[in-house]
């Protein structure tokens, strides 16, 4: 009986019906002619390309008149041609192993030296929740380095106050801070920042998810859902598919959890009222781990579906009891936090694995990462449930659907 033989002797060929092209900055995607569809990773690989050097001898770039396009002309001939002629010579931008990242920084680093000597200048950064605490530095630290900087806040006029320091601070950084109105216990908010967002912007080089609440006393948004559970990260997850057409191949999404989702004690198989439960199964610490175990869930499942974009997903730990104003909502809380201050880190140590996960040129090609002290590490055995990561996230459509419809 004959062996059969591969399609293809080569993995890197293409299927039937798909074409490979490059964009003007060099980024290789991939068209499927029969689905009218594109994605940034090669559909038998699943790895991205870029390619990069000269053009071949003899080969020159050119602009054409009326279309604006970019055409490739081979002098010899005069041949033209709207493919680039080093896609032959394209090099796949693979990622070395996780494990062998080295660690650059730890958790005595603060936000600022993970950024020296980067120049952010022409990229934008949307951060939730940056007029206070770990936000506020994250967001200090881009502007200070020439990024862009949305802070997507509640409050105008604490926002404003927040801007004014960076002002104070460096003029030129505090111009490019803008903000942009938003309560996360509103999904119509969510929606109208969206709308706003995408009107004044074409492109989000990164979607920072910082925002939440801890402590709080039971209580329901107006959409109907319990408070932790909505601001923490239904109202993000809303947010971030109503943006999805501002980020592309270029753009790294960072979502804030915590090691408390450690402590979360879900069953695998998710439901609503484990999502947003009733007051009579509700405590305020429990709702909080539930909530940071949701944000895990999310991003591993954002990184997946998100994957042939080529757009970078990462979640992280920012420190333990880091002295903010997350804590206000209860004295004995905020009595804690005050006494172990001195042995947590500041505001901006907490804000370096933020920043660290946004900026990081060694994390290009990867996604899906849990960090803490800016190094990735493993989150815990729950989150890595790809059930509880695909149940979350159709539980999340039909709640944010049912409420806005």
């Amino acid at each position: 009986m004959p062996v059969p033989l591969p399609e293809s002797d080569s993995e890197d060929e293409l299927p039937p019906a798909w074409e490979e092209r490059a964009t003007n900055d060099g980024f290789v995607y991939y068209v499927n002619h029969q689905t009218k569809t594109t994605q940034w990773t090669h559909p038998r690989t699943g790895k991205m390309k870029r390619v990069s050097g000269d053009l071949p001898l003899g080969w020159s770039k050119h602009v054409e008149q009326g279309t604006g396009k970019v055409i490739f002309v081979d002098d010899a001939t005069q041949r033209k041609s709207y493919t680039d002629p080093r896609l032959a010579f394209a090099v796949e931008e693979t990622p070395q192993a996780v494990g062998e990242l080295r660690q650059r920084f730890d958790c005595g680093t603060n936000a600022l030296q993970v950024l020296h000597g980067r120049d952010l200048s022409g990229k934008v950064a949307m951060i939730t929740g940056a007029n206070t605490g770990i936000g506020f530095e994250t967001a200090r630290s881009l502007a200070l380095h020439g990024c862009d900087v949305i802070f997507a806040c509640r409050n105008e006029s604490a926002t404003k106050e927040a801007i004014d320091k960076i002002v104070i601070e460096k003029e030129a950084a505090g111009k490019r801070c803008k903000f942009v109105k938003l309560d996360l216990a509103s999904l119509r908010s969510v929606r109208e920042c969206a709308q706003q967002v995408k009107t004044q912007y074409k492109h989000l080089d990164l979607l920072i998810l910082n925002a939440g609440v801890f402590a709080l006393p039971y209580s329901t948004t107006e959409d109907g859902y319990e408070t932790t559970f909505q601001v923490s990260h239904l109202s993000h997850f809303y947010l971030t598919n109503l943006l999805a057409d501002l980020l592309d191949h270029t753009t790294r999404v960072v979502v804030v959890s915590s090691e408390s989702h450690r402590f979360s004690m879900l069953p695998i198989d998710l439901s609503e009222s484990d999502l947003s439960p009733p007051a009579n199964k509700y405590w305020s610490m429990m709702a909080y781990n539930n909530a940071k175990l949701f944000n895990v869930l999310f991003a591993c499942e954002l990184a997946k579906r998100w994957k042939s974009r080529g757009i970078s997903v990462f979640v992280l730990h920012p420190g333990n009891m880091v002295s903010s104003q997350i804590a206000r909502n209860w004295w004995f809380y905020k009595l804690l936090f005050a006494i172990v201050r001195p042995f947590t880190k500041s505001l901006q140590q907490a804000a370096s694995t933020t920043i660290y996960c946004a900026t990081a040129q060694e994390l290009n090609g990867f996604t899906g990462l849990y960090f803490n002290n800016c190094y990735v590490c493993d989150p815990s055995g729950s989150s890595k449930s790809e059930r509880m990561q695909q149940s979350l996230w159709t539980l999340s459509e039909q709640m944010v659907g049912r409420a806005t419809k």
